[in-house]
This record gives structure tokens, sequence and C-alpha cells, in this order.
């Protein structure tokens, strides 16, 4: 019987640190995930409408989308707010990500065949030159606006972590649906028949 109190501590011990481990990774599994280009799409806390501020501008579902004006790949200007009307997919990305690459083919099939506004922020701080995005956007027939985010202000504003990132954001400029990670042109249908 003394055996078996000391076995029972060492076990019991044992399983706590187990525990303590497991516990404290899930939350940089998560980080990790997205850094990889792993989908994981956020799920925001479901709001009433009476605690939803209607005009409040942030990064949670329901929220209106920050507003931005940058320069495109082409040299024309635009702005977020010139979309209100339209059902937007604002999706960050760089040519040096797989991820990004990847989902590109399905992001210029739903362009083609839905009438869906992609915007498309290429992380352009985070590229070798400018020559990389143009010759990423001929390789794969690219022609939905580049918009060029040359010193990360917008990838800041939208705290930007993961590549690529998706936000779905209805004809109101409300975010509807986050997205860390690729998406397939099924995922990306699906959430815009729920905005519709």
């Amino acid at each position: 019987m003394k055996k078996i109190i000391p076995i029972i501590i060492v076990i019991g011990m044992l399983g706590w640190a187990i525990f303590e481990f497991v516990s404290s990774s899930s939350d940089t599994e998560v980080e990790d995930d997205a850094r990889l280009g792993n989908s994981i799409t956020t799920q925001p806390r479901e709001e009433s409408s009476a605690e939803m501020n209607l005009d409040e501008i942030g990064l949670e579902k329901g929220e209106v989308a920050p507003d931005f004006e940058v320069t495109t790949l082409d040299g024309e200007q635009a702005k977020l707010s010139d979309y209100q009307g339209e059902l937007v997919m604002l999706n960050f990305w760089a040519t040096w990500c797989p991820p990004c690459r990847a989902e590109m083919p399905d992001m210029q099939k739903i362009n083609d065949e839905e009438d869906i506004t992609i915007l498309a922020v290429n992380m352009t701080e985070t590229e070798r030159n400018k020559e990389v995005v143009v010759d990423f956007v001929k390789e794969f027939d690219l022609t939905f606006p580049i918009l060029m985010d040359e010193e990360s202000a917008i990838m800041e504003s939208y705290e930007i972590y993961a590549y690529p990132t998706s936000y779905m954001i209805d004809s109101n400029g409300r975010i509807q649906f986050i997205n860390l990670g690729a998406m397939n042109y099924d995922q990306m249908l699906q959430q815009f028949k729920r905005m519709e």
C-alpha cells in the first residue's frame, strides 16, 4: 500500500503537467497555423442590435470596415468607400506566400463569374520590388484591382498577421466574415451567398 501512494502522486503530477502544457500551447498553435497559412476562420461573438453601434468602425463582424485610400498597381487611386453598395472581398496577400498563390486562381474565377468585387491588397513593403508583383499578376492573368500597400498602412489598420487574410464586406460596408488563410472558390461563394 505504501508503494502505491508515491505512484499515484507521480501519475497525478504527470497528468497535471501534461494538462498545463496542452492548454498553454493551444493559443500559440492558432497563431502558428495562421502564420503558416493554414485556414482559420474567425467567429466573432454575435451581438444583439441593441449592443451594436450601427456606425462603429472596426474589425469585428457587423462593424463598418475601416476606409483607406491607396494607389493601385495601374497607378490609379482607390478607396474602399468607393465600393459601397457592392459585395467586396478585401484580400491581403504577397507574391512570396504559397497559400496566396494557391487561392489566386479561385479569386480570379469568382471575379469572372459572380457579381463580386475583389480588392487584392499586396503587402508591397514585404516584396523584393514592384516588378515581382507585375510578374505575378501576369502569371495568374489577374484582372481585379491590385492595391499596393507600400508603407503597410492598410495592413496595420486591419491588424494583418496571417497571409492571406480575407474580409468579406457587405453592400453597406460592414464586415460579415473574416478568414485567415487560403480559401477555395466554394468557400468564397458560400460566404458571399450568405451576404445577399
